[in-house]
């Protein structure tokens, strides 16, 4: 029997429902590889590259809530399509794609247990390590077995029922990886409150530059916020971003001072209790800027030999 011919149809379709099995696998690993290093944190870092947004963990989650079920669909359509006209599984889009399928995941799979054992006669092993090897060769071992056995398989009209609970098992797997990605993420509402809670942390630190900035050219220290303001430099002081607010202020002594703010959220710290830093001032961690959830003081004392008064039309 001649081969069918490959219509604009079935390249669209296929080309699509490739791609979406892409970016959901992809999706996928990149979600439990987050998982795995909230579950396994790495010793070495102990957090302080921490991505605090956790653009990569939403982009994943995103894609999946998305993607999945579009390939979901899409596969099924062209199944069901398949077993009503069992000769077009020889079209070319489809063979072509499913066998770059199998390199793509079939070389996943060998990559990933080269590495491992690679690793493993390096003496590196690790928790964090050995889980995301196995999240490699789940996801890439099963989209390789999955695809092998459609390549192989014939289009009888029980076929649906029969690939039926191979859908519904990476279902749950997806479903069961959205929830801990989820779990790790935090609400919308949370991940809102922890953008408010860094700008609010680098109001005080530019605030907090601006007074001994005030200190080292007038050898004293603001009686109130509004002395900071400069209109050549063009330094107004910041309100809290949610409210509006101004940040308290007390001038306690010729050279200390506290300032205050409002949180919505205790800050972030490593396994050992010390502070992370906030994304919106710079690296490191940051002990002195630690809070709990409310309003938290920060006492500061300026040191004078660190940063002495500039003399007066001196050299700076």
């Amino acid at each position: 029997m001649d081969t069918p011919k490959t219509t604009p149809k079935d390249f669209f379709a296929y080309l699509s429902v490739f791609a979406m099995l892409y970016v959901s696998t992809i999706s996928l690993i990149s979600l439990l590889f987050e998982v795995a290093d909230r579950l396994f944190p790495d010793q070495i870092t102990n957090g302080y590259y921490y991505d605090y947004y956790s653009g990569g963990l939403r982009l994943a989650i995103a894609s999946l809530i998305i993607v999945f079920p579009a390939y979901l669909a899409l596969a099924t359509y062209l199944h069901r399509h398949l077993v009503a006209h069992p000769e077009r599984r020889d079209v070319a889009a489809r063979k072509w794609l499913t066998y770059l399928t199998l390199f793509v995941t079939g070389a996943a799979v060998v990559i990933d247990l080269v590495v491992l054992i690679n690793t493993f006669l390096g003496g590196e092993i690790t928790s964090r390590f050995i889980s995301k090897v196995f999240i490699v060769l789940l996801v890439a071992g099963g989209v390789f077995v999955y695809y092998l056995y459609d390549l192989r398989k014939t289009f009888a009209p029980d076929m649906t029922q029969r690939t039926k609970p191979i859908l519904i098992g990476a279902s749950v797997v997806v479903l069961a990886s959205l929830v801990g990605g989820f779990l790790i993420l935090g609400s919308p509402m949370k991940m809102r409150d922890l953008r408010f809670d860094d700008q609010r942390l680098s109001d005080l630190q530019s605030i907090q530059w601006q007074i001994v900035n005030y200190w080292q050219q007038k050898g004293a220290i603001p009686a109130d916020l509004s002395a900071l303001e400069d209109p050549i430099s063009s330094f107004y002081t910041p309100t809290d971003p949610k409210t509006g607010e101004a940040y308290r202020y007390e001038k306690t002594g010729a050279r200390s001072f506290s300032l205050c703010a409002t949180f919505a959220l205790p800050s972030r710290t490593d396994r050992y209790g010390r502070g992370l830093e906030s994304p919106r001032m710079g690296s490191g961690p940051n002990e002195g800027w630690q809070h709990e959830a409310g309003e938290r003081c920060f006492e500061r004392t300026i040191d004078a030999d660190l940063y002495p008064v500039y003399p007066k039309g001196g050299v700076r």
